[in-house]
């Protein structure tokens, strides 16, 4: 009995794990990607993304079960495709240009019987108004009936050693009885537990109530954090009070703002829908928005006057910035703010120098000198900023060695150091 075939499009933070997590459960895989270097780099057994070790790739590789690619040819008779592709935000609206091309790409090749399931964050609605009319258009087939079409969103949470796409519970969905049988049947062969629900609309909502209750609640945070500044209370002690709360309470921490392929876009993808249907405004998406964009600029104002109290002005200062990642133990740079922060220094006229251990040099923005993590270093620093806390990182010497520590993630404590 032959393995079945499965194509996932996307070979990034969410298609690479899951190619070759299914390549291990016994699948057939072609991880396809427009990015010939990215195919490049996987084919020789590099990978780039912290949640697959090189080894674990060459091992998928060596199975011979594992095409990374470029070709939608290699496509040709595939049972199931994951459509797991970028849907970022262009001027404020959804960008589903990506889907749209894969989608495009992928109907010649479907044929009775196959299944395709979209992961991308996108709006309710996305899977049955335009990726099937796509797909059916382009291969004559029809969903249901001919083919099977789900909506299952990705859960990936780069960088955690726990929660993995094996153990994370998976959401389901299709666009009918039989379609969700056969998405809910391959999942439960890649991870340890499914979640089957009513529509694909269902699911579609369940990633983004997701991520904007953390965007919602991460602006509480910060907002609270501003505040309490000017109130000289310790916010971060407060946090870990409130904490001790068994029931009712759940932690969130300031930091310099959001970053990532979730925060940052899926809410607004909710708010867009909501004004474009019902001609509303989702004004707790909206103001959680405003305060979290705003966070790079309140930290750069919290450090000119931190800098100024020293008889120092911003302009000309050697400014040393610990980790430019959006995330902790990761190299994701995607719309980080702590990107966004060095941006905003280097227009103001200091020089700004980064300890980045994770992301290549390659997504470094241009005019920062990334550097190591050595005394000398942070003694010839005006200012030390903790923006990214990697774990790898030595605060001690961050706290033993440096003038002044302005800490944007709570990692320091001593007399030179100064908390968000």
């Amino acid at each position: 009995m032959r393995a079945e075939k499965l194509v996932v499009i996307g070979q990034g933070y969410v298609g690479l794990p899951l190619a070759v997590r299914a390549v291990e459960a016994g699948f057939d895989v072609v991880g396809l990607d427009v990015d010939a270097s990215r195919i490049k780099r996987l084919s020789t057994g590099e990978s780039f993304v912290e949640d697959i070790s090189s080894a674990r790739l060459g091992a998928a590789l060596a199975t011979r079960r594992y095409l990374p690619s470029t070709d939608y040819a290699d496509a040709q008779g595939f049972d199931i495709c994951v459509i797991s592709v970028p849907t970022p935000l262009r001027d404020g609206a959804p960008d589903l240009s990506y889907v749209e091309q894969a989608g495009s790409a992928l109907a010649p090749y479907l044929r009775p019987g196959c299944t395709v399931i979209l992961e991308s964050t996108t709006y309710p609605g996305t899977t049955e108004e335009l990726l099937r009319p796509l797909l059916e258009t382009a291969s004559g087939l029809q969903s249901p009936g001919d083919f099977h079409l789900g909506y299952s969103p990705e859960r990936i949470d780069p960088g955690n050693a726990i929660w993995r796409l094996e153990n994370t519970p998976k959401v389901v969905s299709g666009v009918d009885s039989a379609s969700l049988a056969r998405v809910d049947d391959f999942y439960q062969r890649i991870v340890e537990r499914t979640v089957p629900v009513d529509s694909t609309r269902v699911a579609e909502l369940t990633k983004l109530i997701e991520n904007t209750f953390r965007q919602v609640n991460i602006a509480l945070i910060n907002e609270l954090a501003v505040l309490s500044n000017e109130l000289k209370i310790n916010v971060w002690q407060a946090i870990d009070a409130a904490s001790t709360k068994p029931f009712g309470f759940m932690p969130f921490r300031p930091g310099p703002g959001v970053g990532g392929h979730c925060l940052p876009i899926d809410p607004c993808y909710l708010s867009w829908q909501v004004k474009r249907t019902l001609g509303r405004q989702f004004r707790f998406v909206e103001l959680a928005n405003d305060v979290n964009h705003g966070m790079p600029e309140h930290v750069v104002q919290r450090l000119m006057v931190g800098l100024n109290e020293r008889g120092r002005a911003l302009k000309g200062s050697r400014l040393l910035l610990i980790g430019l990642a959006y995330k902790r133990n990761t190299g994701d740079m995607r719309d980080s703010p702590a990107v966004d922060v060095a941006t905003r220094l280097r227009g103001l006229g200091a020089e700004v120098r980064a300890v980045e251990p994770h992301a290549e040099l390659h997504h470094i923005p241009a005019g920062v000198t990334v550097v190591n993590l050595t005394e000398h270093e942070v003694r010839a620093a005006d200012a030390v900023v903790v923006v990214t806390d990697h774990d790898s990182l030595d605060y001690e010497l961050l706290v033993r060695s440096a003038r002044y520590v302005f800490d944007t993630r709570n990692r320091c404590s001593g007399r030179n150091v100064e908390h968000l």
